[in-house]
Order: structure tokens, then sequence, then C-alpha cells
């Protein structure tokens, strides 16, 4: 095992997927370290990499020649980069349905997805890898101590093994992300635009979807915007968080919250240069809510569970940052950058509670050292989170 490579959770649902499919697919954002732990969760398997022209070449010239060759225990990585390899993969893997034979990544996630639908429906299983979240990093002794640093530095493995200072990082991660992922979908005369709808998109950050308003500022069309979004959404940069109703159809109606999956690229969206302006940041409210949804996200997928989280809002405007419902029991979490504990802060959640049509579990996440339950109310630190289906 690599030194440097920090042991992820997602293997064990791979290990499932595996054992129920012929092809296992990974998916996440770029530099998530899909490769990398691909590699590392597969010794025996040959890697082939379909970003090297030779290899491309060679399927090109003779697809059945080169799966009879590669055609068992193989990871084809940036598969996308070659579509019609799905097609003879479908041949292959029906005529001999062996669990696990082929592993497919890609960091181009549309086109990735988008062969897969075509040609490999029923035949594969599909997993995501996101950045780092907090009980891995912990896990690795390299959760930070200060919750300001772990918001400025984000979860992407390169930052954290390697200490590449962020705004490298994320400076050179922006335009790789426009250029390589975006530019196919956007026109030449609308990327200088998308970069900067970007932007605006951190400033929604934990915010309800105002669409009309999010085209004036960016000055494009409302349809524009709704593509737009759908496209940092396919890629995983963002994620919209649903409105909770009893009524399911209003769930999908209802207006979104918008979060990002990495803090850190949001902090550099911002204009953050380190640590200490996250402290005196009029956004650290709405980074240190986004770290935390983002990492309930994070985690669920990384257990191969179905992150149904959801946000809620009643006709009082009292509302809860974050919600997970069972058959059985809701989970409920207010969200707090607050070092001391008040009354204040649980008022609206424990008066949302008592009115739930079942029982709940009730829990302020906050950056404050004390943990003890306070009425109805687990008082739980920010790095001790568990997230739990």
């Amino acid at each position: 095992m690599s030194s440097s490579f920090i042991p992820r959770r997602l293997p064990e649902h791979l290990k499932v997927l595996g054992s129920f499919f012929p092809v296992v697919s990974i998916t996440g954002p770029r530099q998530a370290g899909k490769t990398t732990l691909l590699k590392e969760t597969y010794p025996d398997y040959r890697y082939v990499s379909l970003e090297n022209p030779s290899v491309r070449l060679a399927i090109q010239e003779d697809p059945e020649g080169f799966l009879a060759t590669y055609n068992d225990r193989v990871i084809f990585d940036e598969a996308q980069r070659y579509p019609d390899l799905f097609s003879y993969l479908q041949g292959v893997v029906d005529e001999r349905r062996t669990p696990a034979r082929f592993i497919l990544s890609g960091s181009q996630n549309f086109l990735l997805r988008k062969s897969i639908t075509q040609s490999l429906a029923g035949r594969v299983g599909i997993a995501r890898l996101f950045p780092l979240d907090n009980t891995e990093l912990k896990h690795a002794g390299k959760l930070p101590l200060e919750y300001e640093e772990a918001l400025f530095q984000g979860g992407y493995p390169e930052l954290v093994s390697k200490k590449v200072p962020p705004a490298i990082f994320y400076s050179s991660y922006l335009a790789s992300y426009v250029e390589r992922d975006v530019a196919e979908f956007v026109s030449p005369a609308n990327l200088d635009i998308f970069q900067r709808f970007i932007r605006i998109c951190a400033i929604y950050s934990g915010q309800t979807i105002n669409y009309s308003k999010m085209a004036n500022d960016t000055g494009v069309s409302l349809p524009t915007i709704q593509s737009w979004l759908a496209i940092l959404e396919q890629s995983y940069i963002i994620f919209r968080l649903p409105p909770f109703f009893r009524n399911f159809g209003k769930r999908l109606t209802k207006t979104p919250k918008l979060y990002f999956y990495d803090t850190g690229l949001l902090s550099f969206l911002f204009g953050l240069k380190d640590p200490a302006d996250v402290a005196g940041s009029d956004f650290k409210g709405a980074l240190f809510e986004n770290a935390m949804v983002a990492d309930a996200i994070k985690s669920f997928h990384h257990m191969g569970e179905e992150p149904r989280f959801y946000y809620y809002r009643d006709k009082g405007k009292d509302e809860v940052d974050l919600v997970y419902e069972r058959a059985s029991l809701a989970r409920l979490w207010e969200i707090k950058a607050a070092y001391s504990f008040r009354p204040r802060l649980i008022e609206k959640i424990e008066a949302v509670a008592s009115n739930w049509d079942r029982p709940t579990d009730i829990n302020l996440l906050y950056t404050g050292d004390e943990e003890h339950r306070v009425r109805k109310t687990n008082l739980i630190n920010w790095r001790n989170v568990e997230w739990k289906p």
C-alpha cells in the first residue's frame, strides 16, 4: 500500500457490488482518488488506462482480440474515452457473468454514465467516491483539530496527503474542470460566464435556490441556469437538498437548498486565503453548515447507503437543517458554528420535533466541546458526529 494512501470506506461496498454484478463502476468528482482506490482495492487486477492513445488504437483496430486478451479481472480507467468499449463489454459479460470481471472508472462522468446506461444497464453496479469524509480523515489521523482549518482545506486526497496549498490546488482544479468537463457542454463564448456562475452558486450555499435571481445575476436565461446547475450536479460539484414533506410529491416540486460537496473549493470561491479568513468571514456559518450536510451525504455514499436527507421548514419559518427519516425514527440535526451552548440554539428544533408524528432523535451539531444531553437534545462536537442509516 502506498505510504500516502488514506484508507477509504468505499471498498466494502465495492465488494458487495462485485458479488452481484459482472461489472462494477466507480464515479465521482475529479481528483477524489478513484484510480488510487481501485489499484489498492484490486491489486491482482490488470490496469488499463484508455487515456493512453496506443491502448485506444489497439481497441479500435481489433476490439475482439483486445478483449480476448483483457477478458477477466481488469480495471478500465478513463473508460469513457472509447464509448464503443461498452457495447463489446456487453457481449462479453453476457457470455459469462462472472462477478466483478471488469471494473470501470472515469473522470468524465457525463460520458461514463451515458455509456453505462446505453450498453450495460442491469449488468453494472455503480458506486460513488467523493473527497474524504470526516470519518476517513479522523481514522487516518488527518482531521484538523480546528474546524476553520477543516473547512478551508477540504477533503481532496492530494491536499491532505501531499499538503498542496489549497489556493494552488483549487485554482488548477477549477481550470481543469471547466476545460475538460464543461467545455463540451457550454459554448466557448459562455465559458467565462459559466465560471462566474460557479461563484454565484457559492453565494447560494446553504440557501434555497432562487432560480430567477440567479439567472439575473449571471445574465443568462432561466433554462440556461437549469442546464448549468445540472452540469455542476452531474459532475459532483454541487448537490441539491430537497425539503421534507410527508407528501413525497411535494419533495420534488418545492425549492431545494444548494450545497457544495467540498468546502475547500467553496472557501476558494469565496476568496478566503487561510483558516483565519474562515474564522472572520461572514460566510463562516454557511461554510460550517455546508461541511456537515456534505459530510452526511458523502458518508452515506461511502457506506453504500442511499442518502435520503432533507431539510425542514414549516409555515411559521421554523427550520431544521438536516432530516433523515426511517419508518420508526426521525433524526434531526441543527447545525451551528458556535463554541458555546445556549438554550436558544435548540428551541426551534425541539419545537419542530414536538409536533413530529413519530419518535425523534434530536441533535445539535456545533463547534463546542460540551457533549451531553440537554432536555431532549444531544450536543455533539463536529469532529465526533456519526452518520448512521
